[in-house]
């Protein structure tokens, strides 16, 4: 057999390896390119009318193996359970359009909120972002701050491809902004990633779901975030909470 014969078989086996890597890549990535398509569809369209939809999923969830963090009394007429990437855009958007109605559901005592943190933008985009900012709202709900910082977090959010949140320093400078946050303890926490195996499992879990975008929006266990047709509002939110209140 001639040298160049040898050396065509070698890289035929050569492309072919190649192309069985990138089909395995591929595997391990499709639920994550599919959210991050379905995430940039979304952000497209609240654009176009003004506020973000999520999915309209089924309203039952495997995302039980990470306990969420809660804000607001557990006798609560109405839970909200809210399922976020603190570097997604459409759930800035989210939070951007109603962190004033929920925080006064929360504050009146008629509204329950679980936030299950989420990390699929480092997958679907490359970086720690997410979980290290999630990782830092835990060490904030460590010192009773959670709420507070939640929201700095959403108001500070980065645009999605810069991975700012993945630098702890930026993370601890942040708390500056929430009153009695900015601790040694605080600060160890956030550096030491003293829950990033709690990060993990609650992402792990989501993905394990039936769902499949951020935000996903969910009360009294009913999807409410992705009828385009009739979009939840913070005033019907407010509404629907209020009706369950007086039930």
């Amino acid at each position: 057999m001639s040298q160049r014969n040898r050396d065509g078989k070698q890289s035929a086996r050569e492309r072919i390896r190649r192309a069985r890597e990138r089909e395995r890549s591929s595997e391990r990535r499709v639920r994550g390119v599919k959210m991050a398509g379905v995430s940039v569809v979304i952000l497209a369209a609240a654009a176009a009318v003004g506020i973000v939809a999520a999915n309209n999923g089924d309203s039952s969830s495997d995302a039980t193996n990470a306990e969420p963090i809660t804000v607001g009394p557990s006798d609560a007429p109405a839970t909200l359970t809210v399922y976020e990437d603190f570097r997604c855009p459409a759930c800035g958007q989210f939070e951007d359009n109603f962190r004033t109605t929920i925080n006064e559901l929360t504050d009146a005592g008629k509204l329950r909120v679980e936030y299950h943190l989420v990390s699929i933008i480092d997958g679907n985009v490359g970086g720690d972002g997410s979980k290290r900012a999630a990782n830092a709202a835990a060490c904030a709900r460590d010192e009773d701050r959670f709420p507070q910082y939640h929201d700095v977090l959403f108001e500070h959010q980065p645009a999605e491809q810069d991975d700012a949140f993945a630098d702890t320093s930026h993370l601890i400078n942040l708390a500056k902004d929430v009153e009695g946050l900015a601790s040694d303890a605080f600060r160890s926490c956030v550096q030491d990633g003293t829950h990033d195996d709690w990060v993990s499992d609650s992402n792990a879990a989501f993905l394990n779901s039936k769902y499949n975008a951020t935000p996903t929006i969910l009360l009294n266990g009913e999807s409410v975030y992705g009828d385009s047709a009739n979009p939840l509002t913070p005033d019907s939110l407010r509404d629907r909470v209020n009706d369950l209140a007086d039930a």
